[in-house]
């Protein structure tokens, strides 16, 4: 099987449902999602850089001001689908709603507003080797600020996850990107709306989830300064053909 035969035939879901609330101040009516970076959007740049390792078909979990995400779908050369939440159900509520939509297992799984332009081909088979429910991507603080900090062992099995806590020198962030089997929807909480981050993935640890460390870093747009950051980074990706 050639590298991109190992994850074309894979579902990538994306989180696209958040209220934004931290960026709205200069995103006022646009989604996050719809956010424009020279000329793209945010959500354009994801999906370009998942393009080249051949995903082909997109579960998009939305929520607020879904038609607009819908609107900007409206022709593709590729497959999207949406995942439609009519109330706010958390990020792990949000997955656990698309289960009828996911056909492959694993299934990549993102966070609608961040980047980390890792070889996903390398993720894949970390995530194959590990035979583990869930594999996730892991990066280096860019500074000492609030993320997901994830501690792991020798074996590379994430032992600890606290979501929010201050990122320090020498620990691992959650960088956003997950590879998931489909029996992990056995072992989401029975409410609808839950946190992938609080709620699921702490829960879940003893059934184990392996850490992906990478050197890429983050690109994070969820508050008005993380935004124009990543917009300073971004601005020529168009000019970007593929990553690998």
């Amino acid at each position: 099987m050639n590298d991109v035969g190992k994850t074309s035939a894979m579902d990538a879901v994306i989180l696209c449902g958040g209220l934004g609330t931290r960026l709205r101040p200069i995103s006022g009516d646009m989604p996050k999602v719809l956010m424009p970076f020279a000329g793209r959007t945010f959500i354009d740049i994801l999906i370009e850089f998942l393009l080249p390792f051949g995903f082909r078909r997109f579960v998009l979990c939305v929520g607020h001001m879904r038609e607009k995400v819908r609107t900007h779908f409206s022709a593709r050369d590729y497959e999207v689908v949406f995942s439609e939440e009519t109330e706010p159900l958390g990020t792990g509520g949000a997955v656990k709603n698309a289960r009828k939509h996911i056909t492959t297992s694993p299934f990549l799984l993102l966070n609608g507003d961040s980047l980390c332009q890792t070889d996903l081909h390398g993720f894949y088979d970390f995530h194959v080797r590990k035979a583990g429910v869930m594999s996730i991507v892991l990066s280096r603080p860019l500074s000492e600020s609030a993320y997901g900090v994830v501690e792991v062992d020798r074996e590379d099995r994430i032992v600890a996850f606290r979501e929010k806590a201050e990122a320090r020198k020498g620990s691992f962030i959650n960088a956003g990107l997950y590879l998931a089997e489909r029996r992990i929807f056995d072992l989401m909480p029975e409410a609808a709306r839950f946190s992938l981050e609080t709620d699921l993935i702490p829960a879940i640890l003893p059934q184990g989830c392996y850490g992906f460390v990478t050197d890429a870093g983050l690109i994070d747009i969820g508050t008005p300064d993380r935004y124009f950051q990543a917009h300073q980074k971004l601005s020529n990706f168009h000019r970007l053909k593929r990553f690998w």
